[in-house]
């Protein structure tokens, strides 16, 4: 379910994406990014025809969570339209995502 991304295709996949897109900044190690994987991919299955959900390592990708002001894991950034609109950091409930998610949809 997950398009796995790097920073060289980041700006491609998320930013000239004609749908919203759910990007989960995240690491091998990360349990607390492993136990929201779930809540994604249920978003991003409800709404599979509007919304792209992709994944990037930053531990393998450091200059595009740079660029977003990502400093901790797990953060999910929806983008729409090519600009980031809604930012949640930490491990929180799938509604917490949803109501990220449904303004840009």
């Amino acid at each position: 379910m997950f398009i796995e991304v790097t920073d060289a295709t980041f700006d491609e996949i998320v930013l000239e994406s004609t749908t919203t897109v759910i990007a989960h900044f995240t690491a091998p190690s990360c349990k607390p990014c492993k136990a929201i994987e779930p809540h994604l991919v249920e978003l991003a299955t409800v709404h599979a025809e509007r919304v792209r959900l992709v994944r990037i390592d930053i531990d393998a990708n450091l200059g595009t969570p740079s660029r977003f002001g990502v400093l901790s894991i797990p953060t999910v950034i929806v983008f729409a339209a090519g600009e980031q609109r809604a930012t949640v950091v930490g491990a929180q409930p799938r509604k917490r995502y949803e109501q990220s998610l449904e303004p840009h949809l």
